[in-house]
């Protein structure tokens, strides 16, 4: 009896063996999904990654970051100034440093006319058939010596309602001189740059500062300004028409502003992080294909081991 049940064993082992030296057995297939779904886990979040460093791209590229800074400066250009008095007469203009301005002698009487202006007249540039016709001051420079500008001007009689100078600010007064069309570069300021106005019977303080702003390769100039009003008290005996208008320029600070465009996307770092993700995903496939290697190989010597104790036994 004893007999028959060990040659029925060595029988069922000898098959065993022999099955498994001509057909080996494969990986099980737990073993091989499990390996790919490690595959698949690394592979997802690298693709997401790439895919969220070129949307970032792009938008850096749309969507440039607005840079300021500042630049001090202890003379500045000297700015143009451009009035438009109609009727009014200019009596005085006068350049006085640290803020100080003396008393009035003979209000509304002609006096001293120290500054450099220059009259011109061309047509308006929205209209081009009004006649306009404007004073040109050379405006203030020495901006640590506080330098201002002094203006005075007076109006005898006016049919309007409200009585107001108009002005505007260009960033060059020299820039005016040299041009050879005078008219064509007012009406290019007058395109280009804001107009503001002062109020007769009152002393009007302007204080200007300079932006300068760089957009597309083009640079451009503005104005900003800060104006504070005081009455004038009048004292003269004088008709209800009459007015005075006085207003002074002055620079705000020695500091220009300067507003760029700077676009903070950077090709050389999304190449750097796009090969360093796809040599992840390459590190993380070699893995993957070296882990079935391996475990094949296992296999196979798991199988040569059994089928050789076999033999020991047979």
């Amino acid at each position: 009896m004893l007999r028959q049940e060990s040659a029925a064993s060595y029988q069922e082992l000898s098959e065993e063996v022999e099955h498994g030296a001509e057909h080996p057995e494969p990986v099980e297939e737990g073993e091989v999904d499990d390996d790919q779904e490690d595959t698949s886990s690394a592979i997802l979040p690298a693709v997401f990654l790439v895919y969220q460093t070129i949307t970032d791209f792009r938008e850096k590229l749309k969507h440039p970051v607005m840079s300021v800074s500042y630049k001090e400066v202890p003379l500045y250009d000297a700015p143009g100034i451009a009035l438009y008095p109609g009727k009014a007469q200019l009596l005085s203009c006068k350049h006085h440093y640290y803020d100080h301005i003396p008393p009035l002698i003979n209000p509304g009487q002609p006096g001293e006319i120290e500054c450099t202006t220059q009259r011109i007249n061309y047509t308006d540039p929205f209209t081009n058939q009004t006649m306009k016709h404007a004073l040109i001051v050379q405006g203030p420079r020495d901006v640590k010596k506080r330098e201002l500008v002094f203006l005075q001007f007076h109006l005898n009689e006016t049919d309007q309602d409200f009585s107001a100078i108009n002005y505007l600010l260009f960033s060059s007064f020299q820039e005016f001189l040299n041009s050879p069309d005078k008219g064509e570069f007012m009406k290019d300021c007058e395109s280009s740059y804001s107009s503001w106005k002062f109020s007769g019977g009152f002393r009007t303080w302007i204080k200007m500062s300079l932006v300068k702003t760089k957009e597309d390769g083009s640079e451009t100039v503005e104005f900003k300004q800060e104006t504070s009003v005081v009455n004038y008290i009048d004292q003269r005996h004088k008709p209800a028409s009459d007015q005075l208008f006085f207003v002074v320029f002055e620079w705000k600070d020695p500091f220009i502003q300067k507003v760029q465009d700077i676009v903070t996307a950077n090709p050389w770092n999304m190449i750097a992080l796009l090969c360093g993700i796809f040599l992840a995903l390459f590190k993380a496939a070699d893995f993957a294909k070296l882990s079935v290697k391996w475990m094949i190989k296992i296999r196979k010597r798991h199988l040569k081991r059994r089928s050789q104790a076999m033999n020991h036994i047979s």
